[in-house]
């Protein structure tokens, strides 16, 4: 046997080998990417409707709070807090009341209420620290559902208080056992628009 014989499966192999270490690293990378800066999320229902649609396809950064790791669901270093008239992804906790765990379920809404706020609403309008407060976002298909009525309640520190735009079908913070989320929970904030089913002149739209 050559020389030449002898070194060309070396070859082969070292060469598969750095293959599979450069797949490994990109697969590291991406992981940390969507864990850590910015992550793309699909509109499953109404509830945001019209800021966002059925179908949307929205980027959320994910650095505007804290920093993430992948295999965490809660914010390990928190650096700023949302915004009220953000608009927010994040996990809850586990909800007794429904059969599955929603620990997982990825959900967006709109921050209303930030620590130290009062919110209140009765039919088709939102109190804010006990003035009502004009919402051009708001839909309230029903004219406000007597279900929807709630409040008032102080947001704790460290926590938010979340609705739906489509106001009369959305199951946000006025009908969970607890109305508060922790912050630490949130993933990131809702940033653009980048595809859309429902009108290709929403792609590119920001989000506010």
């Amino acid at each position: 046997m050559n020389e030449t014989s002898t070194k060309a499966p070396t070859s082969v192999k070292k060469e598969a080998l750095s293959f599979i270490k450069t797949i490994i690293i990109f697969l590291a990378a991406a992981l940390i990417l969507r864990a850590s800066v910015v992550e793309a999320f699909k509109i499953p229902s109404g509830s945001m409707i019209p800021t966002l649609r059925i179908g949307d396809y929205i980027l959320v950064s994910k650095l505007t709070y804290g920093l993430r790791l992948p295999l965490f669901s809660q914010t390990v270093y928190q650096f700023s807090e949302p915004k009220r008239g953000e608009i927010v992804v994040f996990v809850r906790p586990d909800d007794p009341d429904t059969f599955e765990n929603e620990e997982n379920t990825n959900v967006i809404k709109r921050v209303l209420g930030v620590a130290g706020d009062t919110v209140e609403v009765k039919g088709a309008q939102l109190f804010l620290n006990g003035a009502p407060l004009a919402e051009s976002y708001a839909r309230w298909q029903e004219g406000g559902i007597a279900e929807g009525n709630f409040g008032p309640v102080t947001v704790p520190a460290g926590h938010v208080l979340l609705l739906g735009d489509n106001r009369d079908h959305s199951k946000d913070s006025r009908f969970w056992p607890d109305p508060f989320l922790p912050i630490s929970r949130i993933k990131g904030r809702a940033l653009i628009i980048y595809w859309s089913w429902d009108s290709l002149s929403r792609i590119g739209n920001l989000i506010r």
